[in-house]
């Protein structure tokens, strides 16, 4: 099941122009194998299968599969290292976010499912070469407790408590940015207090849904 999401999710990513080609990465952690499912590199994912997913431990171990893993593993890795409350990974570089992660300009929480779901003001982490473990280092330091962090000059990563909760964080966190680029234009965005924010963060992670 796990890995069928993955690659509905793939999908979902190229179809909506989150990604181009064959870039950003997805994985989802499976307690069982005490590892992550992480896409391959460099596949189309409009051809991927199930068996084309790499099983990896924390270590960055191939548990299972035969394909080359994401040069992203070691982000992946870390982010699930540090954040045992993340099961879901979804890296984007979607086109508003990447604009605040070019500019390195955070994104403050200005609208009310933004703050929900991402926990606040989504920050732009160190710049660091892509695949590096300064990367990782530098993406998990900047992402803290929230649910999404900006990688300088390079895109967004949304992590949830589930595969399908990670990309939401995606699709609020690119539609937020873009409202805050054209709020720019307007004048000076009202961003939400802080008390307001940690108020809906509860609300959403508590009561939230059905």
């Amino acid at each position: 099941m796990l890995k069928k999401k993955i690659l509905e999710i793939g999908q979902k990513i190229a179809q909506s122009g989150m990604v181009a080609g064959t870039w950003g990465n997805i994985s989802a952690w499976d307690a069982p194998q005490n590892g992550y499912w992480i896409t391959p590199s460099g596949m189309d994912y409009f051809i991927l299968k199930e068996e084309d997913l790499v099983l990896l431990s924390l270590d960055s171990t191939v548990l299972e599969g035969k394909r080359k893993p994401s040069s992203e593993l070691l982000l992946h890795g870390e982010i699930y290292k540090q954040r045992p409350d993340v099961k879901g990974i979804v890296h984007t570089h979607s086109s508003f976010a990447t604009a605040h992660a070019v500019s390195r300009i955070p994104l403050p929480g200005i609208v009310e499912d933004l703050v929900m779901i991402a926990g606040g003001q989504v920050e732009v982490a160190h710049y660091d070469l892509p695949g590096t473990l300064e990367l990782a280092l530098s993406a998990v330091q900047a992402l803290e407790d929230k649910n999404a962090v900006f990688l300088a000059n390079h895109g967004l990563v949304g992590v949830g408590y589930s595969l399908e909760e990670a990309f939401k964080v995606c699709q609020v966190v690119e539609k937020s940015a873009q409202i805050h680029i054209m709020s720019r234009l307007l004048g000076e965005p009202a961003v939400l207090s802080h008390e307001d924010i940690q108020l809906m963060r509860r609300t959403y992670q508590e009561s939230y849904g059905q």
